[in-house]
């Protein structure tokens, strides 16, 4: 099952960690907030992935699964 990154942008304060730890499919804006490229994330980076939700200093990336047609 492949799987997504979401982000809560009530929470997301742009401290950037996310993207140091998936430079592969997260971006900063000028701001420092993040851009997700929205690309279904491969297996040998969910662990990563799910490293850079749990380190989120305010939990606000999130992975949830993708829905495929």
């Amino acid at each position: 099952m492949d799987q997504k990154i979401d982000i809560d942008w009530t929470a997301c304060q742009g401290h950037g960690l996310c993207a140091e730890l998936l430079p592969d499919h997260i971006t900063l804006d000028e701001w420092g907030y993040p851009l997700v490229d929205g690309a279904p994330i491969p297996h040998r980076t969910t662990k990563r992935a799910r490293r850079a939700a749990s380190d989120c200093p305010v939990l606000a990336l999130k992975l949830t699964a993708r829905a495929t047609p």
